[in-house]
């Protein structure tokens, strides 16, 4: 099939190399031209593994396009793609300017028969709105071009995208009519082999299903971290707890890691906009405002541990910081706990030495520039521990997972390690480090 996707952010390139390599003739589309140049130049705006050889080998078969040129791409595609961001606003509800641009953008230029397909994450009607206002436009220039609509959700996981876009777990497909699914059905058909994994639902299940999967993920954490707070207080070891509970079948042992709080551009914005799309329809939430209530207090915890070490005089004191990116295997920094922890450090008077293997630009470009002067960026792991009074893990790359703990010793002033994410094991306290954790 020949595909337009509108939209080169993390989901749009994904989803593009994806159908690509799976034979298709794929357009991405995006109004920012040096985005478009580096993409055709193989430069990517975002940090994915695998992501960058994959777009040049479907570069290279010319079945990967990148244009500003929408026009040209709808009249060369049967199915069009919206993989465009739908930021928070202030006050927890989606902004959906950007979709209702692209919406625009589509009806201005389209010239047959297509069928839209949102795979941005929106609220719930959004999709029925989408038409409605392509359809207006359509009208207004007494155009016979007509449009499908189609909700099909994206659950990809930042460090995994094309694993999890290649073979997902799922495929829903929500649209009003057996046709248009058959249609995604078979553009599917050569990542999915077992049948049993298209779901077909109506659209505003779809755009539903979206929100509940997220919020249930950041449940899952911001309930293990309770636990893991009270294990705190009570001298349980929280990864005992999460053996036992993590083999009840039930259960299982995802997400239920107990650590300094989730981050990223999609658990948070979700679960406050799920929270929203209730109030707007009468219903007032209860779990959902302490999903969010208990990250936000996780994600100061590595403070409160360091101000009992240390005092709230920070002034004398330098901290190196392992780990910048809210999860491993990405550059994102979007609300990462680094974000909280660094700036906490430097409003106490506290200096910093961070090390990140890939997420450092990005962070420079998302932390207050009243805060880069007490910060100092290095080249490697070791590095940021020179002079240091203690090490502070905020997320878990494998490069952290094994250190050399001699070279910890010589290069810190003094044996401490705030452990956020429980990578370590309490034997290297008979090394002499003092190791503090979240839970254990």
């Amino acid at each position: 099939m020949n595909i337009t996707v509108i939209g080169a952010g993390y989901v749009g390139i994904v989803t593009c190399a994806c159908f690509s390599k799976m034979g298709n003739k794929v357009y991405c589309v995006d109004i920012d031209n040096q985005k478009i140049n580096n993409l055709k130049n193989n430069i990517m705006p975002i940090y994915e593994p695998n992501l960058k050889t994959l777009v040049k080998e479907c570069q290279n078969k010319n079945d990967l396009l990148f244009t500003n040129n929408l026009k040209e791409a709808l009249d060369d595609s049967n199915i069009i793609f919206i993989a465009v961001g739908t930021p928070m606003d202030d006050d927890g509800s989606v902004n959906l300017d950007y979709i209702f641009s692209a919406a625009r953008d589509i009806a201005n230029n389209i010239t047959r028969d297509s069928l839209v397909v949102v795979k941005s994450t929106v609220p719930v009607g959004t999709c029925f709105k989408i038409k409605k206002y392509i359809e207006n436009i359509l009208d207004e220039k007494n155009s016979s071009v007509k449009i499908n609509i189609a909700s099909n959700p994206e659950f990809l996981k930042e460090g995994n995208a094309i694993e999890d876009c290649l073979h997902p777990d799922r495929v829903i497909i929500g649209c009003d009519n057996y046709e248009i699914y058959e249609i995604l059905k078979d553009l599917y058909s050569s990542f999915v082999l077992n049948h049993d994994r298209f779901i077909f639902m109506d659209i505003k299940s779809a755009e539903m299903t979206k929100y509940v999967s997220n919020a249930m993920l950041a449940t899952k954490i911001s309930f293990m971290n309770e636990i893991a707070n009270i294990c705190d207080v009570t001298g349980v070891n929280i990864k005992n707890i999460r053996l036992g509970v993590g083999s009840d079948k039930r259960i299982g042992y995802d997400y239920i890691y107990s650590g300094c709080g989730y981050g990223g551009s999609c658990f948070s914005k979700d679960v406050r906009a799920l929270i929203k799309t209730a109030e707007n329809n009468g219903y007032r939430t209860n779990i959902l405002p302490n999903v969010e209530m208990v990250n936000k207090k996780q994600k100061m915890l590595l403070i409160r541990k360091i101000v009992d070490k240390f005092g709230e005089d920070l002034s004398a004191l330098n901290f190196a910081i392992w780990g910048l990116s809210f999860k491993p295997d990405t550059d994102d920094v979007r609300e990462a706990t680094s974000l909280v922890v660094i700036s906490e450090i430097i409003k106490k008077g506290g200096k910093v030495k961070v090390y990140d293997p890939k997420a450092q630009s990005e962070f420079k470009k998302e932390i207050s520039n009243d805060y880069l002067s007490s910060i100092e960026f290095t080249n490697n792991r070791y590095d940021a521990l020179n002079d240091c009074d203690a090490l502070v893990l905020i997320t878990e790359w494998k490069e952290f997972r094994n250190p050399d703990f001699d070279i910890l010793s010589k290069r810190l002033k003094r044996k401490i390690i705030f452990d956020g994410r429980n990578i370590y094991n309490k034997r290297i306290i008979n090394l002499g480090f003092e190791l503090y954790q979240i839970g254990c």
